[in-house]
């Protein structure tokens, strides 16, 4: 859906009246200057916080979006809507019986379905990962609660990530095929903190649906030392979730044009919606400042000779259905995506700058990497992925890069109420986008092709 400059200025009319800018909006032009990403990851969180997908929050969001780039001077702002499945959680209960009679902190994963109203009880089976279960005979989980207490280390590239997910991701298939009633995973977390951390899950076609949650970590420990104590304990597990069907929401694309190739484009991007726990500071706020702030200030520095796009995906959260749709929609003009990389691992510092390209590429990423260089970032491998939501681009052969930040303690706070904007250190926000801008800059003007 491309926006008008009347509908632009009516998006802004109606955010004013929703109180989404705040009292110095008034003014036309936002200040564009190195503090500029965390002050737009300020205001998203603050005047908008949670921003669950196919929600109220995610519509605002959008209108958020929409005239903070056009106060940045973005030369074309629009929205492409796409439609998705909307879930909501509701509540979430885990009552441990005699002897303990206890409660334990949990969340439901993303679009598990509900318990019955009165809950499930049932004795619980306990699992060290999801290779494990996988190994299980039927008789010992069937009519059961599983499990999966699968630890996780902390990396700074989030290595430990992909094999402790599979127990979020799968867990409830394998359980059910199995014939549990319900599956329970330790967070997907490197934080000794009492949060949940929530994330999506999975469903396979002919397996039944069973419900999933997330325990805290200290509750997953606690949850553990029972069963030590009494392996045959029982629980009440009560969990209430909402489906409303098919709904819809946005990508958010804004443009500064180039001067001499304006159809070959550069594209950075983060997703704007987030999980309803904490305020999305880190997952993906800090992102959509910093590629934000990235475009106008490469804009202030001088026009450029390709086009830098900026795309806000949506619906990331609940599989990637803002990458994919954007994908779908622009797969003739593919060929015309020069570049493409996400800023979506917290807000730690950039590190390390990555790469996926051929041998010009190569060359030519070794000349950027000089510049970033006093920036304190080392260079890193050629087997990049631009982030989950360039996946599918990737798949369809854009090159793309990273610029790698220091994730040592995202998943501390990822998927939780923890996932607040005091966790942002705003002088590592602003070396964020000084990478951004050295990079963005340097392919924008220049005419490597980085598929060679």
């Amino acid at each position: 859906m491309k926006l008008s400059k009347k509908s632009l200025n009516l998006l802004t009319v109606a955010s004013l009246a929703l109180g989404l800018v705040g009292h110095s909006a008034q003014a036309k032009e936002m200040v564009v200057n190195e503090d500029l990403a965390y002050h737009l990851t300020e205001s998203l969180v603050t005047q908008i916080g949670p921003r669950m997908p196919g929600t109220k929050a995610d519509a605002r969001t959008v209108e958020w979006a929409v005239d903070k780039f056009e106060r940045l001077g973005y030369d074309r702002v629009w929205t492409e809507e796409f439609a998705m499945q909307h879930w909501q959680p509701v509540s979430a209960s885990l009552h441990v019986q005699a002897p303990f009679k206890q409660d334990l902190v949990l969340a439901s994963l993303g679009h598990s379905i509900s318990t019955p109203e009165q809950g499930i009880q049932a004795s619980v089976v306990e699992f060290d990962s999801l290779e494990s279960l996988r190994e299980a005979e039927p008789s010992d989980v069937e009519g059961k609660i599983v499990f999966i207490n699968r630890e996780m280390e902390r990396h700074p590239r989030g290595a430990t990530y992909g094999p402790a997910v599979s127990g979020r991701s799968q867990g409830a298939v394998v359980a059910s095929e199995l014939g549990a009633v319900a599956v329970l995973i330790r967070s997907i977390s490197t934080s000794d903190d009492r949060f949940p951390h929530t994330g999506m899950m999975r469903y396979q076609d002919g397996i039944e649906k069973i419900p999933a949650a997330a325990l805290s970590v200290p509750d997953a420990n606690q949850l553990s030392r029972m069963l030590q104590r009494e392996p045959e304990l029982t629980v009440d597990f009560n969990l209430q979730n909402e489906s409303k069907g098919e709904v819809t929401s946005h990508n958010v694309i804004a443009e500064m044009r180039g001067t001499e190739r304006p159809d070959e484009l550069i594209l950075i991007g983060a997703h704007h919606d987030s999980w309803h726990k904490g305020t999305g500071a880190l997952d993906d706020g800090a992102g959509v400042g910093i590629v934000m702030a990235t475009g106008a200030m490469v804009r202030q520095r001088g026009e450029t000779e390709r086009t830098v796009r900026v795309v806000l995906f949506g619906a990331e959260e609940i599989g990637l259905v803002g990458a994919r749709a954007y994908t779908d929609k622009h797969a003739d003009n593919l060929h015309n995506h020069i570049f493409a990389s996400e800023s979506d691992f917290g807000a730690g510092r950039v590190f390390a700058f990555d790469t996926n390209f051929g041998e010009e590429g190569l060359e030519f990423a070794d000349e950027v990497h000089k510049k970033l260089l006093p920036l304190g970032i080392q260079r890193g491998h050629n087997n990049a992925s631009g982030g989950p939501d360039i996946t599918f681009l990737q798949q369809e052969g854009v090159p793309v890069g990273r610029l790698q930040q220091d994730g040592t303690d995202y998943f501390d706070y990822h998927h939780t109420n923890n996932d607040t904007l005091d966790k942002v250190d705003p002088a590592a926000v602003k070396q964020n986008l000084r990478a951004w801008v050295i990079l963005t800059e340097a392919l924008a003007n220049s005419d490597v092709n980085l598929r060679d």
